[in-house]
């Protein structure tokens, strides 16, 4: 933690400022800090536990951040289970979501594809649309 935002903390503590204070404190604070670099390649390497995605925004020049973390025993255990499913089942379920626009065919999920996908995400870069957003796809 920086020494700024334990200050704001401290005087949040001492009763000095409200809550509401203390936030809009931090977040002017998080605002003015240069984002953290993370070293992929410093990262152990293993059995990846997480698949994360971190979008950082601005949105009519507010602060805007998205942090999602998804174990990936879930979605390991999503693809067995899918094998369970009866075909037609999946063939109805594919259709349904290729109609919303994920033209996904769930038959063709195999454990070892999903495996094969974690092990390349380190190697995943998106375009985004907004020029000050900065996304973030990876395992850890």
């Amino acid at each position: 933690m920086n020494e700024q935002r334990k200050d704001v903390l401290d005087l949040l503590a001492e009763g000095k400022i409200t809550a509401d204070e203390a936030e809009r404190l931090i977040t002017a604070l998080e605002r003015d800090q240069p984002p953290a670099v993370v070293d992929l390649d410093a990262r152990p390497r293993g059995r990846a536990k997480y698949l994360r995605l971190e979008v950082d925004t601005l949105d009519n020049g507010e602060p805007g951040r998205i942090n999602v973390r998804v174990p990936l025993q879930l979605l390991r255990a999503g693809v067995r289970l899918a094998a369970l499913i009866p075909p037609q089942a999946l063939d109805r379920a594919s259709a349904e979501l290729a109609k919303s626009g994920v033209p996904i065919d769930l038959k063709q999920l195999k454990p070892e594809q999903l495996e094969a996908l974690v092990e390349h995400l380190d190697d995943l870069v998106l375009d985004v649309d907004q020029p000050d957003a900065k996304v973030r796809v990876f395992c850890e």
